[in-house]
């Protein structure tokens, strides 16, 4: 398992993050768009972004989006319109910005299938429910390149605990 530590995701790559005390760290709440705003930029991304001293933009509203869709519309949107704009932000930019998006339940919602190390979503908050495969969906299935953000002052944080804020892929195909 990959882990991920310092502040490269914060400038480079596609993440998906959780954590409210290290959002704070990346952007001021007044600067997370939308996912519909997000959608409108994609027709023209701005010169300068406003997270991480312009390296990042921050959507919040995709977990609202997968909870109101059906399982079959929820991985259709998510590998054609939702993947499309991260590859149209990755080009934009050249792979020289973050994309990150706010997930506020994802700690609860965001789990990793152990014997194939490929990350899901659940539809519902029960361990029980739906899952959404996110690798297949949002990295073309390069879960193997996906690292979990690790913050903390340990030497060697716990890749399952606290320290545990989110998920990076450097670049998605």
């Amino acid at each position: 398992m990959i882990t991920v530590q310092g502040d490269r995701w914060k400038r480079r790559g596609f993440s998906l993050l959780w954590e409210p005390r290290v959002l704070s760290t990346v952007i001021a709440p007044t600067g997370v768009v939308s996912i519909r705003d997000f959608f409108a930029l994609r027709k023209e991304w701005p010169d300068d972004l406003p997270g991480s001293e312009g390296d990042a933009l921050v959507v919040a509203g995709l977990d609202g989006c997968l909870d109101s869709l059906s399982e079959q519309e929820a991985v259709s949107w998510l590998e054609n319109d939702v993947k499309s704009a991260v590859l149209s932000f990755q080009e934009h930019y050249e792979g020289q910005a973050a994309l990150i998006l706010w997930l506020a339940s994802g700690r609860t919602r965001i789990g990793m299938d152990l014997a194939d190390e490929e990350y899901f979503w659940r539809i519902s908050a029960a361990k029980d429910g739906v899952r959404l495969p996110l690798g297949r969906c949002l990295w073309g299935g390069a879960d193997a390149d996906v690292g979990r953000i690790l913050v903390s002052e340990e030497k060697n944080p716990d890749f399952d605990g606290d320290s545990y804020v989110g998920l990076h892929h450097p670049r998605i195909s």
